[in-house]
């Protein structure tokens, strides 16, 4: 399977947006592994210089660009520098994404406002400026990082879920679109949905719950790294990654309002679990030098606190 791909991805040139850390640094890493040119953007660029090198170390062709996702003229300068560099784009992979956790009413409002921007507005720009390259080209895919909150939306998650519902129906309408314009064979739109994922987006995110973030069943991003990959050689619509993705939207089929008021309650339980915390913006507005890597250690925190809290119970002597 790896030479296949390697075969299907030599010489083609990806763009990843939010390549600094997460999902989109590991899926970076992977296609560079497989021979893609890799066009790196986020906001940290000397993070891009290390992650440039990485794949350089190992025989890759990368570039990096820094900039902001909302920012129209940034995407603009990406797109160009990724074509000046490596003549065309094969793959454009919007990855970004932030968020601010607690009750929506708690959240300052320039925070909502900064996820809209970035989740949705952001990925507005990608697509744009993705979708007219191709068109010129006449070939190419665009793959939008979705959620399962895009359909299975959890509570304390308000403006983030919004924009991933935005960005599912993003993808289906320009799906329809090139498929009305007869274009549809040869430029490809898809949706990643993944479960919760082990990466600094919990580290990055806005914080006004007055506890660490967390969520039941969290699991590793490789098997996202996958999705992306196996997305760039075959393209699909939609793509849940897990048993746990696919089982949420199949219990949002058969009972919507029981799904949404289960995943509420396993928000609410998970929230309490965390440890206290102060509120924070997070990376939101400014980024932070915290949290550069692929996973984001929030398993292993959450073992903590579950050790911990069970220890604290042993010692609470039983009430009669």
């Amino acid at each position: 399977m790896a030479r296949m791909r390697n075969r299907r991805m030599d010489g083609k040139t990806v763009v990843i947006v939010g390549a600094s850390s997460g999902i989109g640094r590991g899926a970076a890493l992977r296609l560079g592994q497989l021979g893609a040119n890799v066009v790196a953007f986020a906001r940290r660029g000397d993070v891009l210089d290390d992650l440039v090198a990485e794949i350089q170390a190992v025989g890759g062709a990368a570039v990096g660009v820094a900039g902001d996702i909302s920012s129209a003229s940034d995407i603009a300068r990406l797109a160009e520098t990724a074509v000046q560099s490596f003549g065309r784009i094969d793959v454009w992979v919007n990855d970004v994404g932030v968020g601010s956790v607690g009750s929506f009413w708690a959240i300052p409002l320039p925070e909502h406002v900064r996820v809209a921007e970035v989740n949705f507005i952001g990925f507005l720009h990608g697509a744009h400026a993705a979708v007219r390259l191709f068109l010129q080209q006449g070939r190419g895919t665009l793959i939008n990082l979705a959620s399962v909150e895009s359909e299975v939306p959890l509570a304390f998650h308000s403006s983030y879920a919004a924009t991933k519902a935005a960005v599912l129906s993003l993808t289906h309408t320009l799906h329809q679109e090139l498929r009305l314009a007869g274009r549809s064979k040869d430029i490809k739109v898809c949706a990643i949905l993944p479960w919760a994922i082990d990466t600094p987006w919990w580290a990055h995110a806005g914080n006004h719950s007055g506890h660490a973030p967390r969520m039941l069943g969290m699991e590793g991003p490789d098997h996202v790294v996958d999705a992306i990959v196996t997305a760039c050689v075959r393209p699909r619509l939609l793509r849940a990654v897990g048993w746990k993705a696919k089982g949420a939207r199949i219990a949002h089929r058969l009972t919507p309002r029981l799904a949404v008021r289960l995943s509420a309650e396993i928000a609410r339980l998970e929230m309490r679990r965390g440890m206290p915390t102060p509120d924070t913006a997070g990376a939101l507005h400014h980024p932070i030098a915290a949290g550069a890597s692929v996973e984001g250690g929030v398993r292993e925190r959450m073992r903590r606190e579950d050790e911990r809290a069970r220890e604290d119970s042993a010692r609470t002597p039983a009430t009669r």
